[in-house]
């Protein structure tokens, strides 16, 4: 007989390295035709900071995002952004890389506001072209940039940025560790095999605040990949260690989920700005897992009224579950 159960599972994450220094630096660079350089020692692994940073800058410059270089992780050029971990890299090197292209544009703002004998406060830079507030003068960037190497002025800046937290007191706990945080809420829908002890999951439902989503098809691919780990995490993945020596070092015997295994991934993006964050934006990278292994093993429950506690959920343990529930 095939049971079928719905579990919720919700959670909440601190963005950044837990009550530490947590810095990162970029550099941005206005060129003559109207493009940028960035410099970022973020490392993109995968998670598509490359492609974030870049957005950032473009928007911070008002350019098109085409038009920017991003150079990342080459530690010869770049300066340091630290580790690519703690779901952190969007919000401090975001932070990082748009304040130094905030830098950069000042130099062009303060120029563009000499020429059209305005305040630098009324200047916006969108499109290329730099228009005064409230008249009808402009003046576009390239011309802009023209008059500032006239006079050896370099459209260059920097930024860093380093979450504002406080140490934890050893003592009592206290402290700020986080600037701010990441939530989510997901839902599985399972289905359970009582006489083989096999599960499916049908389907997961995942509610993820990440303040603004700067890429959102990014966002829903960090989900829907976080939640391919956390199926792996819940149902398959087992280190099997004898004499301290790993025994299941290859894809044969450590088993991850296939796409066959991978269910319909619902995601909602939900953007409650962070005011601290580039364009309100923060991590989503591994709160994306972190529910998914509790959502199942609480919609196993729901189906067949047994708590299995250890990770992976195998077959075999829920089985004996099932069968000690039944004689007792």
């Amino acid at each position: 007989m095939k049971k079928k159960g719905v579990g919720i599972a919700n959670m909440w994450y601190g963005i950044g390295n837990t009550g530490l220094p947590n810095p990162a630096s970029a550099y941005v660079e206005l060129l003559d035709d109207g493009t940028a350089i960035v410099l970022t020692g973020c490392a993109d692994i995968g998670q598509g900071s490359d492609t974030i940073l870049a957005q950032i800058a473009a928007e911070e410059l008002g350019i098109d995002m085409d038009d920017v270089a991003l150079i990342s992780a080459d530690t010869g050029v770049t300066p340091d952004a630290g580790k690519t971990s703690a779901s952190r890299q969007t919000y401090i090197s975001g932070n990082a890389v748009r304040f130094a292209a905030r830098e950069a544009k000042g130099v062009v703002i303060d120029e563009a506001a000499r020429l059209l004998s305005v305040d630098p406060e009324k200047i916006t830079l969108r499109n290329k072209i730099l228009t005064a507030e409230g008249t009808e003068k402009s003046i576009s960037l390239l011309d802009c940039l023209n008059e500032c190497r006239k006079q050896g002025k370099l459209t260059l800046g920097h930024g860093s940025f380093n979450p504002e937290v406080i140490a934890l007191n050893s003592e009592t706990g206290e402290g700020k560790p986080y600037a701010c945080y990441g939530f989510a809420t997901q839902v599985a829908e399972v289905e359970v095999d009582t006489e083989t002890g096999d599960i499916t999951v049908l389907r997961m439902v995942c509610a993820h605040d990440v303040g603004k989503a700067v890429n959102p098809s990014n966002v829903e691919g960090q989900i829907e990949g976080g939640v391919s780990n956390g199926l792996g995490y819940c149902l398959t993945e087992e280190i099997v260690v004898e004499n301290g020596v790993i025994k299941n070092t290859d894809l044969a015997t450590y088993l991850i989920p296939t796409s066959l295994d991978v269910p319909e991934i619902e995601s909602i993006i939900v953007e409650d700005p962070e005011m601290t964050g580039p364009f309100m934006a923060k991590g989503v990278g591994e709160p994306a897992l972190i529910p998914t292994p509790a959502a199942i093993a609480n919609a196993i429950y729901d189906a067949v009224g047994v708590r299995v506690t250890e990770l992976p959920v195998k077959k075999e343990t829920l089985l004996f579950k099932m069968l000690k529930k039944e004689v007792s």
